[in-house]
């Protein structure tokens, strides 16, 4: 069993702060559950575009405002809480924050928290032996 609380990995190697967001690790490849789970903050009044095109992504979003754009198609959804989005067809997305938006993320397969996004967006794909 595993049991944490989103303050004991605070200021640890498992809260990564990037310049758009924040993402809380809680989940990670080396915890063998085979997926990854995150508390990511997307900060307000910016914009992030991203592609995993080497994971699925699932979105929760628990907190804020703000706005999804799919750059497949070109459509826009609404965030708020209670939306959930997964990007299934490893989809090119632009998050655009109007407040701080919260979100719990879950990806597959795992991330290791050593990812950073590339130029186009992407998290490399890294395998924990």
């Amino acid at each position: 069993m595993i049991v944490r609380q989103l303050n004991d990995i605070l200021a640890t190697d498992r809260d990564v702060q990037a310049e758009t967001w924040t993402s809380r690790r809680l989940l990670l490849a080396n915890d063998k559950v085979g997926f990854s789970l995150h508390d990511t903050v997307m900060k307000a009044g910016t914009e992030t575009t991203m592609w995993y095109k080497n994971h699925i992504e699932a979105v929760y979003c628990v907190e804020g405002d703000g706005e999804l754009e799919d750059l497949v198609n070109g459509r826009r959804y609404p965030l708020s809480p209670g939306t959930l989005y997964v990007l299934n067809g490893h989809e090119r997305h632009i998050v655009r924050p109007k407040t701080d938006v919260r979100m719990v993320c879950v990806f597959n397969p795992p991330v290791t928290g050593r990812e950073t996004h590339d130029d186009e967006g992407a998290y490399p794909l890294i395998i924990e032996d």
